[in-house]
């Protein structure tokens, strides 16, 4: 009886979930409008419901000493952000992009870089674990830590693929564009710059195997990489690099026949968002390739809803920042049905989203917010079918 009485329960409860969300959309800053720089958020919905958000602030970004990695938690059931709170920092250098993910093991992890020369070439990636984050203000670290990797060699295909490129380009290159070539190739040889300078930016990704996938990437080659834990995060290793030169910050993935898909932020001339498919648990990638989407530039993020339809938040523009849309694929990613923007005006920058899906089905996207009177993160909250209803 006591099992017939909650199955009905539950029915009721899901029932009631529906209309509840239908069309939903709400949205807020998370902080006032400020006049440093506030950038790269990341977002977690805690086990107790609450809401947390990071992102970096300083006087700027890899060049101020002064950056530290920032928080703000919005507790459940609340409509208002509390006061943020410094979440790390590495005195006297910049800490910057962040991201977050609770794992399965209900941690709360928060990724970050370094930047040890005030150049992204420069970097080390941190990580802090907290299993006591529900109270207010900072989560409680328990563990702190680097990730460091050593990927296997990859100068030969790289220069390979970088050969190949400087053969097909459209057009001479310039002097000083042939001397950063003469730059690239040297460092592509050199055991520092394969194992230095990788950072994160988009949320880890945690296979049915348990294998987590951190996705880093490399401004010195301007490529991107998997730091791979089996271990549930004691240890790391490198995948092999998804080499594309231009294609950075990627968010991954997973259909149900197992095949990872990397979407990625170009970061050359070709405005689209780049691609690449792995087939064993993200160690070795398909070459990269460009998707219709377009992109400015600029940094996206992607998650798999409940119902198993995939969902890509991203700048739709050629150039400047100024129009965020969300996607929607009922084909995990062949097509993209739907889709609505969160900002689309003429002046601002609204970019670098982070976006899960809350436990009441409601999508929570959190991103930079840049307009003529300052900078802030800015939330958002919406059901899946306030996307499809379109703009």
């Amino acid at each position: 009886m006591h099992c017939v009485v909650s199955s009905c329960l539950l029915v009721l409860a899901v029932a009631g979930a529906g209309p509840q969300n239908e069309g939903h959309y709400s949205a807020e800053l998370v902080f006032p409008l400020r006049t440093d720089h506030n950038h790269a958020p990341g977002i977690v919905q805690c086990r107790n419901g609450d809401l947390l958000v990071s992102w970096y602030r300083g006087s700027g970004e890899r060049t101020a000493d002064d950056v530290a990695v920032y928080g703000s938690r919005r507790k459940s059931g609340n409509a208002t952000w509390s006061t943020p709170f410094v979440m790390a920092d590495t005195p006297g250098f910049p800490d910057c992009n962040t991201c977050m993910m609770i794992d399965r093991r209900d941690r709360l992890w928060l990724f970050w870089p370094t930047i040890l020369a005030n150049s992204w070439e420069s970097c080390l990636t941190n990580y802090c674990v907290s299993d006591n984050y529900d109270q207010p203000g900072v989560p409680k670290w328990s563990r702190r830590g680097l990730i460091l990797l050593k990927p296997k060699d990859f100068s030969k295909p790289a220069l390979a693929s970088l050969d190949q490129l400087v053969k097909s380009w459209p057009i001479a290159l310039s002097e000083k564009e042939l001397g950063k070539v003469k730059v690239l190739r040297e460092r592509l040889k050199s055991k520092l710059y394969q194992r230095l300078g990788w950072q994160p930016r988009c949320k880890p990704t945690v296979l049915p195997s348990d294998r987590i996938l951190l996705p880093l990437y490399s401004d010195t080659f301007s490529c991107s990489i998997m730091a791979v834990s089996d271990d549930q995060g004691d240890t790391w290793y490198a995948s092999a690099p998804l080499i594309g030169w231009g294609n950075i910050q990627p968010s991954v993935l997973r259909r149900n026949n197992g095949t990872l898909v990397a979407y990625m932020r170009e970061n050359g001339p070709r405005h689209r968002i780049r691609m690449a498919e792995s087939k064993d648990d993200g160690l070795t990638w398909s070459p990269v390739v460009n998707s219709k989407l377009l992109n400015p530039g600029s940094g996206l993020d992607g998650v798999r809803l409940a119902n198993g339809h995939w969902l890509l938040v991203y700048n739709d523009t050629v150039d400047p920042r100024n129009s965020l849309a969300v996607s929607i694929s009922d084909d995990e990613g062949k097509s993209w049905k739907w889709t609505r923007h969160l900002e689309r005006h003429e002046n601002g920058s609204y970019h670098y989203p982070a976006v899960i899906q809350g436990r009441d089905t409601l999508i929570h996207v959190v991103y930079s917010y840049f307009v003529a009177d300052g900078k802030s993160m800015k939330h958002a909250a919406f059901s899946e079918s306030w996307v499809e209803q379109g703009d």
